[in-house]
């Protein structure tokens, strides 16, 4: 039986033709480098990384992987996207980063596969990307094991968000290609935390992420109204 994915073709390659340059912080992924130490940090300061069993869906060519691994987890990163992995791993060839592998697969596939297999799941970045997140959030909380933590970041769907994410993001300060987003994919919280209550998540913590375009500088906030993270925890069975 042919699994039809939950993914846009679309999307799959326009990350494709960039992910030769996933690695460079001067490139397209720039905010990406940028945001990382702040997700990191606020993940690990939630759920210590160190020893623990760790998938990242939607890893992309894994910023965000490789540096869990660097914190001492065991991490699995996930994607559609073969060029984006490929590089992916030659990068964790190169640098020597321990504890890291890489795998071509559906976040919903690696549900059946593999159940409660996993002490944190992280979706970052990634369910703006998809036709249907509402999978992706329930195959996330099938995958982690009870009493585990999800963590999810995405795009609040608003007039702010529309003037920031895309206009002033795409096509003023260029600080990602034009077409990066599209509007009509923003989630608001609100539609998340419902999401997450169906998948069976309980929210735990909930932060926006800010960003001043003059001095590049981001930062964590009460602010959800642009982007937004949320920490959601499996119950104990």
């Amino acid at each position: 039986m042919t699994e039809h994915l939950n993914a846009d073709p679309a999307e799959l390659a326009k990350f494709s033709e960039l992910a030769h340059r996933w690695w460079d912080p001067e490139s397209e992924f720039r905010p990406l480098h940028q945001i990382n130490p702040l997700r990191l940090e606020w993940i690990n300061q939630i759920t210590s990384l160190s020893g623990q069993c760790v998938l990242d869906v939607g890893c992309g060519g894994g910023i965000l992987a490789d540096s869990m691994a660097r914190k001492g987890a065991d991490v699995l990163g996930i994607d559609l996207a073969s060029k984006a992995l490929k590089v992916a791993r030659l990068h964790a060839l190169e640098a020597g980063t321990p504890r890291v592998r890489y795998r071509e697969v559906s976040v919903e596939e690696l549900a059946r596969e593999a159940p409660s297999s996993f002490d944190t799941v992280t979706c970052m970045e990634m369910l703006e990307h998809v036709p249907d997140p509402h999978s992706v959030v329930e195959a996330c909380s099938r995958l982690v094991k009870p009493g585990g933590w999800v963590f999810f970041s995405t795009i609040n769907r608003n007039a702010k968000s529309f003037a920031f994410a895309i206009v002033a993001a795409e096509y003023m300060l260029r600080m990602l290609p034009r077409g990066t987003h599209e509007y009509a994919k923003f989630i608001q919280p609100s539609e998340l935390a419902a999401a997450c209550r169906q998948a069976g998540l309980d929210v735990i913590h909930t932060r926006g992420m800010e960003h001043n375009p003059l001095s590049g500088r981001y930062w964590l906030s009460a602010d959800t109204s642009v982007n937004y993270l949320f920490a959601t925890r499996r119950p104990e069975a």
